[in-house]
Formats: C-alpha cells, sequence, structure tokens
C-alpha cells in the first residue's frame, strides 16, 4: 500500500509517498522536507511533484496520514483540511497522528535511546514539548516558556533533546545529545494504525485562538431608561 504521509505543524513541509509491506516495513519513495512559512501555496505543487517523481497516480494512494500537531493554527489547518480533502476525493482513509509522536520514533529508530524530549517552536515565546521513555510518550504534548518547562517527576535528564537551534540556549533541560529531528514522512506513518478504522482528525492548538468575541460594550447614557418599553419601541408585559 502507497500511504501519502503530510505534516504542517512546523516550520518545515513535510510530505512524503511510503509504501508499506507486511503491516510495518516502511519504504520511502519519494519524501521532500522543506524549511518555509509557505504551507498553503507549496503543499499541493509538492504532493503533484512527488507522485511525477515516484511514477504514480492519486489513484494508486490506499491511505493518507497527516501530523496533528502541536503546531499552530493557521499550520495544521493547512495539512489537515488537506489531508481531509484528498481522503473524500478518493475515498481512503485519513488517520491523524501527534507530530512529536512521528519525530521521536524516528529519534528511537535511528538511536535506539531509552528517553528523548521533543521540542518544537509555538512562537509567542513558548514552546510545545512532549516526553518520551522506551519509544512511548510520558508526559506532554504542552505548551510552555522555554524557560518554564520541566521533565516528568522524576526525572533530571534525556538521552536525546530534539530542538530547533534557535530555542535550545532557552531550555535549562540537561541531555546527552541535543539535535534536532525534524517530522518525515516514514515517522508519520510508523507512529499511524493503518489497520484502525480512522478517528476524527482532532488538532492539538494546546491554545486559546488569537480571535476573541468582543466584550460587551455598556449602554449609552443617552438611551433613557423606560419601564414597559422594550428596546425595538414596544410595550412589554
Amino acid at each position: 500500500m502507497i500511504v501519502l504521509a503530510i505534516d504542517t505543524a512546523t516550520t518545515d513541509l513535510v510530505a512524503g509517498l511510503v509504501e508499506v509491506r507486511d503491516g510495518d516495513e516502511l519504504t520511502a519513495r519519494a519524501e521532500r522536507v522543506v524549511p518555509t512559512r509557505s504551507h498553503n501555496e507549496l503543499l499541493v505543487p509538492t504532493v503533484l511533484g512527488l507522485l511525477a517523481d515516484a511514477g504514480l497516480e492519486f489513484s494508486d494512494l490506499g491511505a493518507v496520514v497527516v501530523g496533528c500537531g502541536p503546531g499552530p493554527f493557521t499550520g495544521l489547518r493547512v495539512g489537515m483540511a488537506t489531508a481531509s480533502a484528498f481522503g473524500q476525493a478518493l475515498g481512503i482513509p485519513v488517520h491523524g497522528v501527534c507530530t512529536h509522536d512521528a519525530v521521536a520514533s524516528l529519534i528511537d529508530a535511528e538511536t535506539e535511546t531509552d528517553s528523548a524530549l521533543v521540542v518544537t517552536d509555538a512562537r509567542r515565546r513558548e514552546v510545545y514539548w512532549a516526553q518520551y521513555r522506551g519509544g512511548e510518550r510520558v508526559a506532554g504534548p504542552d505548551v510552555v516558556a522555554p524557560a518554564a518547562l520541566r521533565l516528568s517527576e522524576g526525572d533530571t535528564s534525556v538521552e536525546v533533546l530534539s530542538v530547533p537551534e534557535n530555542l535550545r540556549d532557552q531550555l535549562s533541560v540537561e541531555a546527552d545529545t541535543v539535535t534536532y529531528v525534524a517530522p518525515r514522512p516514514v515517522g508519520l506513518v510508523a507512529v499511524a494504525d493503518l489497520a484502525a478504522t480512522p478517528e476524527p482528525l482532532v488538532p492539538l492548538y494546546l491554545r486559546r485562538p488569537d480571535a476573541k468575541e468582543p466584550a460587551p460594550k455598556p449602554k449609552s447614557p443617552a438611551i433613557p431608561d423606560i419601564a414597559g418599553i422594550a428596546v425595538d419601541g414596544t410595550k412589554g408585559e
């Protein structure tokens, strides 16, 4: 089965075609990881380019896997909406996964580490993070200021810390190895349960949106209070 994997939760646009054999043997047929903030403009052309590179058509796809964050609202909306559109148009399942879980799976496969911390940029002077032990998530995902990030109780350090370079000096977490591992298609597919019925896609925003309902304005002093008269001028009961 050929799986289209998409992630737009970070400043990397991630898209790829992964061949799945015997349930768990994964092979990347084509992939692109592009640092950008123009996910909306680049995602669909990137997918078209991947299919052309691999000599495949949309009809060859058997499923879609998409990263659901944590990530900023705009970025997540682009990837998840596009994945849903592909799934509906092609009549194939769409599986959502935690982006940080996908990164942790790559770290585990490449280093066989026992503990890892995955950190990404949440902007607004905050970071998204999740902690892993033995390949399983034990804390997070959550969003905090970098200086406020603390490991789960009882842990003083991790073996591998994945964090963008511009945020490294803002963290106080001890780690044997500090690096940055971007999400990749194979990692996204590795943490998806392709045999299960897909759950509805739920974005991991982890904080309230910027847009808020305006507070009600106080009544103007120029409007008189008249007992028994409604605002529209009709008589009340």
